[in-house]
């Protein structure tokens, strides 16, 4: 499962993240990122659930269905031996349980198709609550990566002026001297 690879990438990278010299820190912070785990993993397993249950009732759907099918065919077939003694209703008996095999099948058919788009569009609604969650989430570590490197930034500018200041004055002393 793809959301199942993309943790373990998000972990792989919690472990091989780079630090910052000196500092024993981590260009990311592996709570938040363990959190965000923590939510996908407690959200598959509703997502999952869900997929069963419509798996389950589509194949009640269709065993009903079936059951439905067979108990009309049976009764149809009792029908038409009841009828047989008269060729015009054996005839008028045929007709009916052919229009009731036809409407059976007809109704088994639309009763796939009904549960087929049913289950499509929950899967779909998945996809999208997946898809979404993978854009929060990596949104929200790209914009707090980025304002650590801004960060950073402005601390190593900080320093280097710190540095270029001590070097002018450690000058300044030398001539004065």
């Amino acid at each position: 499962m793809k959301v199942i690879d993309l943790i373990q990438e998000i972990e792989d990278i919690l472990e091989t993240a780079g630090g910052f010299p000196l500092t024993g820190k981590v260009m990311v912070d592996p709570g938040e990122i363990r959190d965000i785990l923590k939510e996908i993993r407690q959200e598959l397993p509703e997502e999952i659930q869900q997929a069963q249950w419509i798996k389950n009732e589509r194949q009640r759907i269709l065993d009903d269905a079936k059951k439905e099918y067979e108990r009309l065919i049976s009764v149809a077939n009792e029908k038409s031996e009841q009828l047989m003694e008269n060729d015009a209703i054996t005839l008028r008996a045929k007709k009916r349980a052919d229009e009731i095999m036809r409407v059976t099948e007809e109704n088994v058919k639309e009763l796939k198709m009904g549960t087929f788009e049913y289950i499509d569009d929950v899967l779909f609604t998945f996809q999208e609550k997946i898809t979404n969650m993978n854009e929060t989430y990596i949104q929200r570590m790209i914009a707090d990566i980025n304002d650590l490197f801004d960060k950073m930034n402005a601390t190593i500018v900080a320093n280097r002026d710190e540095i270029k200041d001590l070097s002018y004055r450690t000058e300044a002393e030398s001539e004065v001297s």
